[in-house]
């Protein structure tokens, strides 16, 4: 497979004419955009972040925001003719790395055309447009025009129910809201034990999750957990917890598989969680796994019914809170707050490992989104 970035290039050309975007509702594509706002700022004071503010984004160059550090591919995309039309960018978000490859960017796409439809709505509304001429002149010179701005709507603030539109609620000890719903309990209960209880039915192969790492997490990981930039490194770090850089991955560090499982289902892809379906976190902790040498066989298939069997490197190491034995926790007496020792030594400094690049940052440029 050719592997030539003209080549790619003209696969993302060609998949950025595709048929114009239908008209949305800027106020859903507001919604829709909270998918977005880890990386992208748009609106009042909208600033470049780990990728570019958004304002005028509908009818800009590609890779041509001001202040913003690109990748190779993207700037490229832009220099040989690639604007963002509302056509142009409903084909790039339906799938970001099919349409411009090998730009940076994490997410995976919004698959709903009228998803991406609002979007694209709610975008114009921070979005200077020219207005069309009447006769296009046949000349190779841009033409001036005036510019006119598209305001965001102003949604008028919903008057508060009056005390007649229902009984008063009594549950609770400030009687206010009302009891969840089972439905939204089993959305936030969530948790797994390390033991395994409250695994979901599910299951997925080490194959299967090394296409959904390169899919979803590569960008960011690295195509073999190396890590990319400051993003963390999720693969090796064997003997290193007694050196002054320790590498705690899950193969070096981490007690249960179950810690995996949960953090990947509740917090990942960055930008778009809760996103991966119960068996793609099972194949992808089965990836992971893989990757730290847990498990060597490819076609080795993760589920609920053996999750409990695995055990990670570093877990013996590992020894219960003892905090309860503790004389004043044992006494029941309140801890010392003042003058508790006649003298304070440091003995130790804890080091701020910030994995999540913020703007501002001089080594952010690396792992910068498109």
């Amino acid at each position: 497979m050719s592997k030539s970035p003209s080549a790619a290039l003209a696969l993302g050309v060609a998949l950025l004419v595709a048929a114009p975007a239908a008209a949305g509702d800027p106020d859903k594509g507001a919604e829709v955009f909270k998918k977005c706002v880890a990386c992208h700022q748009v609106g009042d004071g909208a600033k470049n972040r780990v990728g570019p503010h958004l304002n005028d984004a509908i009818g800009r160059v590609a890779g041509t925001a001001e202040g913003f550090k690109y990748s190779k591919p993207m700037i490229e995309a832009g220099a040989k003719g690639l604007v963002w039309t509302p056509e142009a960018v409903d084909a790039y978000l339906a799938s970001p790395r099919d349409a411009v490859k090998g730009n940076k960017m994490a997410f995976p796409g919004l698959k709903d055309a009228g998803d991406r439809a609002d979007v694209i709505a709610y975008l114009a509304r921070y979005t200077v447009a020219a207005a069309p001429a009447a006769t296009p002149a046949p000349s190779t010179a841009p033409t001036a025009v005036t510019p006119t701005v598209v305001a965001p709507t102003v949604v008028a603030p919903t008057a508060a129910p009056s005390a007649a539109a229902g009984p008063a609620p009594t549950h609770g000890v400030l009687h206010l809201g009302r009891a969840a719903t089972p439905d939204e309990i089993a959305a936030w209960d969530i948790d797994i034990r390390a033991d395994g209880a409250g695994l979901p039915v599910g299951r997925g192969t080490v194959a299967q999750g090394e296409v959904l790492f390169t899919e979803r997490c590569a960008s960011c990981h690295g195509d073999f957990g190396e890590g990319i930039g400051r993003w963390p490194v999720l693969a090796g770090g064997h003997g290193t917890l007694k050196a002054e850089r320790p590498e705690k991955t899950i193969g070096s560090f981490w007690p249960y598989l179950s810690t995996v499982y949960d953090y990947v289902r509740r917090a990942m892809p960055f930008g778009d969680a809760r996103s991966l379906t119960d068996d793609e976190v099972y194949a992808l902790t089965a990836y992971l796994l893989f990757l730290n040498d847990v498990v060597t066989d490819q076609e080795f298939e993760l589920s609920r019914d053996n999750f409990a069997t695995v055990r990670l490197p570093n877990e013996a190491n590992f020894v219960d809170d003892d905090r309860p034995s503790e004389p004043h926790y044992a006494a029941g007496t309140e801890p010392c707050m003042r003058d508790c020792k006649p003298e304070v030594r440091i003995v130790m400094r804890a080091r701020v490992l910030d994995v999540t690049p913020e703007a501002g940052k001089e080594n952010e440029a690396a792992t910068r989104v498109d």
